[in-house]
């Protein structure tokens, strides 16, 4: 009889499989996030996913927005410094309004 494997070992490899990313990966972004971008930055654009090195965020305003896109590089170091994630590309939308 085979040796019993942790759940969370069996999800990081199916997650892994699937998607390339692990619950690491997207706890450590979604949970670090304001601590990698800044209170300021955390209250207007938020992420919403992560696949395969591409995180996509959305901006509450296209101003947000454009300042994301210039600020990508930087956004991504401090996800590889604050939560040991590396971020090759960032997408940004801009929020629809409700």
């Amino acid at each position: 009889m085979a040796e019993p494997v942790p759940i969370t070992a069996s999800l990081d490899g199916i997650m892994k499989s699937l998607r390339g990313t692990d619950r690491i990966q997207i706890g450590g972004v979604f949970g670090k996030w304001p601590d990698a971008v800044g209170e300021n930055v955390a209250a207007h654009v938020r992420p919403v996913r992560l696949d395969q090195g591409v995180l996509t965020v959305e901006a509450d305003d296209s101003a947000w927005a454009t300042q994301v896109k210039f600020l990508s590089g930087t956004i991504s170091a401090r996800l590889a410094e604050v939560a040991n994630v590396q971020v090759s590309r960032i997408d940004v939308r801009v929020a629809r309004t409700r």
